[in-house]
């Protein structure tokens, strides 16, 4: 048999023009009822999104700003407080720390006693007080008023950034097991500022008033023989003008 009876088989479909493209766009867009993909925490609430999508609620969005708003301004107020209050430490503590102590021969109606044993008696007070809280510089002094009415008074300058703590721990000084410190309660300073404290120290031997002030420069200490804790405070702070001095 010839094969030129032999004839390829006609395609049944239509035949594509050639405007025609090959083949059709793919329409990948999400249908209308589409949502975009989200990550569902466990208590069914929608942790986060994967599409970023933009809320239509103006409302929403102004409330957002005024959040965002609320929280800087509540952020920064902290931060320009704790800023005012680091700022007025430091110049506190510069202001206060450069200052010095002497034992003027006398103080309004106080003499200063230059006995042997007062000097020995002052020497190992200061001696004391420097072994509780390290000092720079130590002085100690005995005054007396007559009429039985002496000062055992003893200090030191240094850095001390708590006063008030150091203060407290210089009583101890005072207090021990023979006596023991009563009443003591914080009184006015004077211009030199800082802490201020006044109490009775009760013993065996008889009672003494004890006061002693403390700043970021100093710290000192003084009994009072024959005085109320009234009468010893602004003795004190009489004391502390004749004897601390600041640079």
């Amino acid at each position: 048999m010839s094969d030129r009876g032999q004839q390829a088989p006609t395609p049944t479909g239509p035949t594509p023009s050639a405007d025609t493209p090959d083949q059709a766009p793919v329409d990948h867009s999400p249908a209308a009822g589409d949502v975009p993909f989200e990550i569902t925490a466990d208590d069914g609430h929608s942790a986060f999104r994967l599409t970023d999508a933009e809320s239509n609620d103006p409302t929403e969005t102004a409330g957002n700003r005024k959040v965002r708003t609320v929280v800087l301004s509540s952020l920064l107020a902290v931060a320009l407080a704790g800023a005012g209050t680091i700022g007025w430490f430091g110049w506190t503590v510069n202001s206060e720390r450069h200052t010095t102590l002497s034992t003027p021969t006398k103080i309004g109606a106080l003499t200063l006693n230059d006995s042997e044993e007062a000097t020995a008696t002052a020497d190992y007070l200061q001696t004391a007080l420097s072994a509780e809280i390290t000092m720079d510089k130590a002085v100690g002094a005995v005054y007396t008023a007559g009429d039985d009415k002496s000062v055992l008074f003893f200090g030191g300058t240094t850095l001390l950034w708590s006063p008030e703590s150091d203060l407290d721990s210089a009583f101890t000084l005072v207090s021990d097991d023979q006596s023991a410190i009563t009443g003591l309660k914080e009184v006015d300073a004077g211009d030199f500022g800082g802490t201020m404290k006044c109490g009775i120290a009760k013993s065996s031997d008889g009672d003494l008033a004890v006061c002693g002030w403390a700043d970021h420069g100093s710290l000192a200490l003084a009994m009072f023989t024959n005085r109320t804790d009234s009468e010893a405070a602004p003795l004190m702070r009489e004391l502390r003008n004749a004897i601390q001095t600041r640079s």
